[in-house]
């Protein structure tokens, strides 16, 4: 699927694509179906490019390029669903990719540093070549799965109370000063199993979590505190490693200081959540989510999307006349430690992009404090807004926020993309001596003192990086669709995999669903036959579209009311009746306003995969797709039309 350049919905079914166009010197790229050789990379919009069969030299967009369209081999676990991944294979994975991580990045190799790296690694070069190339190709560590062995459907992560156990023991008795050996670990994983009668996962899935552990949590947990200080403590002023542009990107969360309007009666209804990702090295935002739901899993797939995608479309949704030249996956995310970060959807996601996912130290302020400084800055300027809440009682003295509210949440969002694009990202920083923006170009391309990183590879396929991070879920297939939360789905799509079952051990198989919170009238079902995402509506299509908080707000009216059991008439008149109650009082609480204009945001289904809303075709359009097809006769059965 090509990039949602034409600003249309995604179909109802689509295969992953997660190929990057590369924007270097020397690259192969495609604008139609003609196919260029990068030769000149003029800025962050244009290159010059060489037409392969006639040599031309061309003036070239770069949101207008695509990957050369070739089939990717299918024994490939890129074109899977992130979810299906087996542990093992995971492990296989990441070990390849620790051996070519030294060299990648890099436009060229050379033959003697790569065989220096292959023997360091004790690998053939010629092995090393390969993978880099595949990695290179997709810019996922899922390039890198073992073809043979490659992915193996349907076989079933391993059960949540086994994966406690094993979180378990690592952490009360690998983790310990004692020092057990990753063997004695895995007896002991096996010797609990046994004691609470759980069947004990295979000894390499215990072995490869073992693995996962970074350097940092193994010394610090074996008694190596002070080493472990000493090893990963930053220089006052300075993040480890944050070295180039994208090499360090920190995320964090905070509640805006102002109250908000709806959008109807234009009265206060909260302050709004802010999700922001920073690069370090830069100073620069590389993405964002705002909205009036409270910080998740959700947040954090918005926001790391928004940042790996280019911005062009988002600054045209909100009416922005500026430059946001930033896009790219990072090297390292670095967070702290809450639990929408450390869900294993998250970090299995981060792991497919080679990301190294990075937790705050408790009680280590200086890791977070330049996140937390730029949160600062963007929170002193909401003080000059109508509404603001200030940071504390002695600047809100004698202020009323909600009698000064006045600005919608797209209102204040169009002013916080202007502020960011257009003021912060062009205002000296005192810390690097220059601009972000500035900072950002010299990273890039570098100058007489800096050797710039190039272009990042930009994402082809938008939908494929947001559904890579939402939630996802293993069902089974019933014969009256699959069930997520106590609410059924069903679509022709399904009806293969009715009831099917594992051919190696039987049992009913288990499937990949993902889903965006904020709407879950539909889900994304993965078909691992087809390669391909299906679209999954609810089964009952009298139920109106609804966030999973409005629907757990269903469910504890049902259950209060006495209800054991919830079908979705009781569902439809729950949702029915808080609406109407919250039209009848919106006017009147701040609390029905917020939940009518979440309601209303959660409708508009804009994000950082879909940002501008489908081209809606002209009436002449319309009336010609309604009559396409119509033979001699048929017109009269419409009767006198004029």
């Amino acid at each position: 699927m090509d990039e949602c350049d034409d600003f249309e919905l995604p179909n109802e079914a689509f295969a992953p694509n997660r190929k990057s166009v590369n924007i270097e010197v020397g690259a192969f790229v495609q604008r139609g179906e003609t196919i260029y050789r990068v030769t000149q990379v003029l800025d962050f919009e244009s290159v010059i490019g060489v037409e392969v069969e006639t040599g031309r030299s061309v003036p070239l967009l770069i949101g207008d390029l695509r990957c050369l369209q070739d089939d990717a081999d299918p024994k490939l676990a890129v074109n899977q669903d992130l979810a299906e991944i087996a542990d093992d294979d995971w492990r296989i994975a990441q070990q390849r990719f620790a051996a070519i991580s030294p060299l990648v990045g890099k436009t060229l190799w050379g033959r003697d540093e790569v065989e220096r790296q292959a023997k360091a690694c004790n690998i053939d070069p010629s092995t090393l070549y390969r993978w880099l190339k595949r990695y290179n190709a997709y810019g996922s560590v899922t390039a890198l799965i073992p073809k043979k062995r490659g992915w193996l459907e349907g076989k079933s992560r391993i059960p949540p109370h086994a994966e406690q156990v094993i979180e378990e023991t690592i952490r009360d008795y690998y983790l310990t000063v004692q020092r057990p050996t990753a063997k004695k670990t895995i007896q002991e994983v096996q010797r609990r199993c046994a004691e609470r009668g759980i069947q004990a996962p295979n000894h390499m899935t215990i072995r490869s979590r073992i693995t996962k552990l970074s350097e940092k949590e193994r010394l610090r947990g074996r008694g190596f505190k002070e080493k472990a200080k000493n090893k990963f403590l930053p220089a006052a002023g300075r993040f480890p490693n944050a070295d180039y542009p994208l090499a360090v990107v920190q995320i964090d969360h905070t509640p805006a200081d102002i109250i908000l309007v709806d959008d109807v009666f234009r009265k206060p209804i909260g302050r709004p959540w802010i999700t922001l990702a920073m690069d370090i090295n830069t100073r620069i935002v590389t993405g964002y989510y705002l909205s009036f739901d409270p910080p998740s899993e959700t947040s954090v797939a918005m926001c790391v999307a928004h940042s790996m995608l280019p911005k062009d479309d988002w600054l045209l949704l909100h009416t922005v006349d500026a430059q946001w030249p930033v896009w790219g996956k990072p090297r390292t995310i670095h967070v702290d430690n809450g639990a929408d970060f450390r869900s294993n959807n998250f970090q299995q996601s981060c792991l497919a992009y080679g990301i190294n996912l990075e937790f705050r130290p408790v009680k280590q302020p200086q890791y977070g404090g330049h996140i937390e400084r730029m949160l600062g800055t963007l929170l002193r300027e909401i003080h000059g807004l109508p509404g603001t809440t200030f940071s504390s009682i002695k600047e809100r003295d004698g202020y009323d926020a909600e009698k000064h509210a006045a600005m919608t949440k797209s209102e204040f969002e169009t002013w916080l993309v202007t502020l960011i694009s257009k003021f912060y990202h062009q205002r000296l920083h005192s810390a690097i001596g220059m601009t972000p923006l500035k900072k950002w170009e010299i990273g890039i391309f570098g100058n007489a003192e800096v050797q710039g990183i190039g272009v990042p590879p930009k994402p082809t396929d938008r939908l494929t990086v947001l559904l890579d991070f939402l939630p996802a879920f293993r069902r089974t297939v019933q014969t009256f669709g699959v069930t997520i939360d106590g609410v059924t789905y069903y679509a022709e799509a399904l009806r293969p995999w009715i009831n099917s079952t594992d051919s190696e051990t039987g049992k009913k198989l288990d499937l990949v669903f993902r889903r965006d919170p904020r709407d879950i009238s539909t889900i994304w079902f993965f078909d691992p036959t087809l390669k391909q995402y299906f679209k999954i509506p609810f089964s009952d299509q009298a139920l109106p579209a609804m966030s999973i908080w409005e629907y757990e707000q269903a469910r504890e009216k049902l259950k209060r009311e006495g209800l054991k059991s919830i079908n979705e008439f009781a569902l439809l008149r729950a949702i029915t009746e808080l609406r109407s109650q919250v039209e009848d009082a919106k006017e009147k609480t701040k609390r029905a306003r917020r939940q009518a204009q979440r309601r209303k945001e959660h409708e508009k289904n804009i994000s950082p995969a879909v940002p501008l809303p489908p081209k809606q075709p002209s009436p002449t359009q319309s009336s010609v797709q309604a009559f396409a097809g119509l033979v001699d006769g048929d017109i009269d059965t419409f009767g006198d039309i004029a």
